[in-house]
C-alpha cells in the first residue's frame, strides 16, 4: 500500500513539474492521473489496491464512532437507574488477528468504547482478557466485537 501511495505521490509532484504550475489544482490534478494510472496498472503490484485499503480504514472509523456512540448511550442508562443493576465481568476473546499493529488496534478501540477494558493480552497474542462492565451473555459480547471491530481490521490489513 505505501509503495503505491508513494508512486502516485511522485507522479503528481512529476505531473506539477511537467506542467509548470506549482499550485495545488495541478497537485490533484496529477494525483489523480496517477490514481488512474495504478488503477490501470494494479495487477502489477503484489499488493491490493491501495484506495480499498483506505475506504476499509474508513469504514473502521465509521464502525468505530458508531459503537462509540451506542456504548455511551448504554452506560448513560445504566448510570441513570435509579437502582445499579450491572453484571460486571471478564471474559477471553480469541482473536484471528496475526500482526502486532492489528492487535494493538484492536485492544484500542476495545478500551475506548465506555464500558469495556482490555486488561491483557496473553504472551501467544491469541486471546485478549476484557473487563466489561456489564456482561449480560459472553458469547454475544465476544460475537459482537468479532463481527464489527475484528473484521474491519482484517479487512483494513488485506
Amino acid at each position: 500500500m505505501s509503495l503505491q501511495l508513494l508512486l502516485n505521490i511522485f507522479i503528481a509532484i512529476t505531473w506539477m513539474f511537467l506542467s509548470n504550475s506549482y499550485n495545488t489544482g495541478s497537485f490533484f490534478g496529477g494525483f489523480i492521473i496517477g490514481l488512474l494510472m495504478i488503477f490501470a496498472l494494479r495487477r502489477f503490484f503484489p499488493q491490493r489496491f491501495y484506495l480499498k485499503n483506505v475506504y476499509a480504514a474508513f469504514i473502521l472509523l465509521l464502525i468505530f464512532i458508531r459503537e462509540l456512540i451506542l456504548s455511551n448511550i448504554e452506560i448513560l442508562k445504566l448510570i441513570l437507574k435509579p437502582k445499579l443493576d450491572i453484571s460486571p465481568g471478564i471474559f477471553v476473546l480469541p482473536t484471528e488477528l496475526k500482526k502486532d499493529w492489528e492487535i494493538t488496534v484492536l485492544a484500542n478501540l476495545i478500551t475506548l468504547t465506555p464500558g469495556t477494558l482490555v486488561v491483557d493480552i496473553s504472551d501467544d497474542q491469541k486471546y485478549l482478557y476484557i473487563h466489561a462492565m456489564d456482561l449480560k451473555d459472553v458469547d454475544e459480547a465476544i460475537h459482537a466485537i468479532k463481527n464489527t471491530f475484528e473484521k474491519a481490521i482484517m479487512e483494513v490489513s488485506k
